[in-house]
């Protein structure tokens, strides 16, 4: 098998994205910087003597642990899991499969006498990727983008391989074939048989009062009790910020590989109303900012949030909010049509021609040190506007008034 046909090793690169928490913004406040912008072939083989393996929670897991305290028994929790509409044997059997390919690739690695230390994302952390030459994401896509937020340094690999190909897509995975067939991988990384590729990745800072610079896994706080006593603590961490008196920024200490989402935390935590003992109503608080694209004049907006994405990003949840559907461009092409008598055509093939072609132009190569923003559901009224919901940048800068 060709070099070209395995999967690219990831190194990744650093476009610099700086967020501004209320006041007036210091000098640059968002940046990019390209490390490497091409795909390079490697030079050599590489062999890493320490790799740990960073495996996802699978759903049977998670639904362990977030019952836990409880002390359900197997049977207790199979009959839960039917209330909620899920099957125990199903997510029972989507982790055996999980398990038994991290088991793989723990084997094969150890074989060619790799040290190995397989961690769970709740034990993933600064002092294993500084101890590991290399990392693998053990999961899926999700996985792959938590182990590349806490690896800073863009010399160390990260590689993913897709635990249940079946149930996971694994954009940024090795191909399906790898997942049960390691050893093939290994032996290509060790004659250097493949490519490197660097991925352009977001790095944030925070300016301002009353910032709390420290991340939380929210996944992982959802599994746990201490959820009150967690948000005590960032309470106090942020009073700390607030009275240390340095508001310079604040570089934080993950990487963004897909996107940054900026938006108001407490947007659907606004008052609610009792609709009955078992439902209640949430209301909805827009996210109140100012932003300034390449150094442009600052406009006030309104909005769901915004999205800055990468190239790897352009391909997930900015492609999806931007897409059109081709409805959409039915619709538009009739109202063309009316109002310049044009013979345009509605064909089914037509429409779905210009669709692809619209939505192509929202995916960029993952290389490439441009950022791409796009607002949520602007507000456009006479106080507030919109005058571009969406395009590419190389430097954008938020005033949050939130």
């Amino acid at each position: 098998m060709s070099c070209q046909s395995f999967k690219k090793l990831t190194g990744f690169g650093r476009p610099f994205v700086t967020l501004c928490n209320g006041g007036s913004c210091c000098g640059g406040n968002v940046w990019l910087t390209s490390i490497r912008k091409v795909t390079t072939p490697a030079d050599g083989g590489f062999m890493p003597s320490k790799v740990a393996v960073v495996t996802k929670t699978t759903r049977y897991e998670f639904e362990q642990q977030r019952y836990r305290y409880a002390g359900l028994s197997e049977e207790d929790l199979k009959q839960l899991l039917a209330l909620k509409g899920s099957s125990y044997s199903g997510l029972l059997e989507r982790h055996n499969i999980h398990t038994s390919n991290v088991g793989h690739i723990v084997d094969n690695l150890q074989k060619e006498g790799i040290e190995v230390r397989v961690v769970k994302r709740g034990e993933y952390d600064k002092k294993i990727v500084q101890w590991a030459d290399a990392i693998i994401s053990a999961g899926g896509d999700g996985t792959m983008l938590l182990v590349a937020s806490k690896v800073c340094d863009k010399n160390k690999p990260v590689l993913g391989v897709n635990t249940d190909p079946e149930r996971s897509e694994g954009h940024l995975c090795l191909p399906v074939r790898y997942t049960h067939a390691f050893s093939e991988a290994l032996q290509k990384l060790r004659s250097g048989d493949f490519r490197w590729q660097w991925r352009q990745r977001i790095r944030l800072h925070l300016e301002g009062t009353g910032i709390n610079p420290m991340p939380v896994d929210l996944h992982e706080q959802q599994l746990s009790l201490e959820q009150h006593s967690q948000a005590h603590r960032i309470t106090t961490q942020t009073d700390n910020c607030i009275n240390d008196g340095n508001l310079g920024p604040r570089l934080l200490p993950v990487r963004g590989l897909n996107e940054v989402f900026i938006g108001e935390s407490l947007s659907s935590r606004g008052k609610c109303l009792p609709l009955n003992p078992h439902l209640t109503l949430s209301l909805h608080r827009a996210s109140y900012y100012e932003i300034s694209i390449d150094n442009g004049p600052w406009e006030k907006q309104k909005s769901s949030g915004l999205s800055i994405c990468t190239g790897t990003g352009s391909k997930a949840w900015s492609y999806n909010i931007n897409k059109l559907a081709e409805q959409a461009v039915e619709d538009v092409l009739k109202i063309g049509r009316a109002k310049t008598g044009l013979d345009i055509p509605l064909c089914d093939d037509f429409i779905r021609s210009v669709t692809e072609e619209y939505n192509e132009h929202l995916v960029f190569n993952p290389e490439d040190s441009k950022l791409f923003f796009s607002i949520r559901e602007p507000i456009v009224n006479r106080v507030f506007s919109s005058s571009r919901q969406r395009g590419f940048a190389s430097r954008v800068c938020v005033r949050s008034h939130c």
